[in-house]
């Protein structure tokens, strides 16, 4: 099994389920579009959501709906769900669920953490961060830059390969780094960074590690412990989920940030981070997501069945960017970016065609029902290090419902987008 299974320490077994079997749990799959049946490419911007999750959330908003910590039933029942959500991501990332709290999305949390670490950090201390990353993982630190007057070191990723400087990485961690922020997984170019060793070099510094995982939850398993970051930020809606997000945080940490709460909010770890009445639906919904993954494998708990549901994905998952990879590669004029089949990656692939605007190459494959993404999808550096600052480059990443015929088609269509089709 290849390293892109292993960025949070973790080698899961796999059951070699076929993404076939998994179509039928999303409706969206029986849409046509000018004739031809959708293919989605645009999970990496979100993916699409399996029946099971949206009934979940409606039958609480139907049946269960109402406020928190009060003494009738549908209180005590909200309480029930928030909590079994927040065991169900705690399986997710292995995990406790006091570890686990919940929020708008990354962005959203990531800002909110920053805020409260920052309020203890001021000149001489320094956060480092990567080109390679979504700027949910930059640019909540760079406001530390403005507003605490810390340092933010960069850490530049080779164009050539799509990985980061990893002597670069060692260089900018030093006695005044207080932390590391990292992303698992490029959601612009699907390579997969070694976040365990990461982590190693942060703390042999005495340093704090965020890693970024939303692009890489739907593709790798999640294993905080083995991984030894502090904190750990997602978005379900990447993964088979609503739009809702979720924080881990070592639970001595959660307890003792200084977050900016109501004071007659609770103060005990993870409710007292989060702000406010939050998306019970949405968080409902992500436990469902996860109950989503563990359905598709084996074993005698959810997390193994989890473990084993990923191993089966990242199988299937292989095949299909190796299929794409090599497919594109046949096409003139067409330059794809990232790391090779066989390297750490997900299977997202980045492509520009030579003299068609990025933009257009997507009109041309919606036409024939192939749905992908295009432009920077908030990884601006990362696009403009390739290059592509102005037109952006396009995007198609494989999901757990993609098939091999899927891909085939995107290929042909590129072709087509290309004036390279016979």
């Amino acid at each position: 099994m290849s390293a892109s299974t292993q960025a949070m320490g973790v080698r899961p077994q796999a059951t070699g389920m076929p993404a076939s079997l998994l179509r039928s749990q999303f409706p969206a799959l029986e849409r046509i579009h000018n004739g031809h049946p959708v293919a989605y490419f645009d999970g990496p911007g979100g993916t699409q959501v399996p029946r099971r999750v949206v009934e979940a959330m409606a039958n609480y908003l139907y049946h269960h709906n109402a406020n928190t910590h009060w003494s009738y039933p549908t209180s005590a029942e909200t309480d029930e769900a928030l909590a079994a959500a927040r065991v169900a991501v705690a399986d997710f990332v292995h995990a406790s669920p006091t570890e686990v709290a919940f929020g708008n999305n990354m962005t959203t949390i990531t800002f909110h953490v920053a805020r409260a670490l920052g309020r203890g950090w001021g000149p001489g201390d320094e956060v480092v961060v990567t080109d390679l990353d979504h700027h949910a993982n930059i640019a909540p630190w760079r406001a530390l830059e403005r507003e605490r007057g810390i340092t933010v070191r960069t850490v530049p990723f080779s164009v050539e390969t799509g990985t980061l400087d990893w002597a670069a990485l060692e260089r900018a961690i030093t006695r005044n780094t207080r932390l590391l922020a990292i992303g698992a997984a490029s959601n612009a170019l699907g390579t997969i960074t070694d976040v365990t060793a990461a982590a190693t070099l942060a703390h042999d510094m005495g340093a704090l590690v965020f890693v970024d995982a939303v692009h890489y939850a739907a593709h790798g398993l999640i294993d905080v412990r083995a991984a030894g970051c502090d904190f750990l930020a997602c978005s379900a809606y990447k993964f088979y989920g609503p739009h809702a997000g979720f924080l881990y945080g070592r639970h001595e940490l959660l307890s003792s940030l200084d977050v900016p709460k109501l004071a007659p909010a609770p103060d005990e770890a993870p409710e007292r981070l989060e702000t406010g009445t939050q998306n019970h639906e949405g968080i409902v919904g992500t436990g469902a997501a996860v109950e989503f993954f563990a359905s598709l494998g084996s074993g005698a708990t959810r997390r193994e069945r989890i473990v084993t549901a990923m191993g089966a994905l990242h199988l299937e998952a292989e095949a299909l960017v190796r299929r794409m990879w090599d497919g594109l590669g046949t096409i003139p004029g067409v330059r794809r970016y990232g790391p090779p089949p066989g390297e750490p990656r997900t299977p997202t692939v980045s492509f520009v065609v030579d003299g068609v605007p990025s933009e257009q190459v997507a009109i041309s494959l919606a036409q024939d029902g192939v749905f992908v993404s295009h432009g920077d999808f908030y990884a601006a550096t990362v696009i403009e290090r390739l290059g592509h600052a102005r037109d952006g480059v396009v995007r198609a990443g494989c999901a757990c419902y993609t098939t091999a015929g899927e891909v085939d088609r995107l290929v042909e269509g590129v072709a087509r987008a290309s004036g390279s089709a016979s």
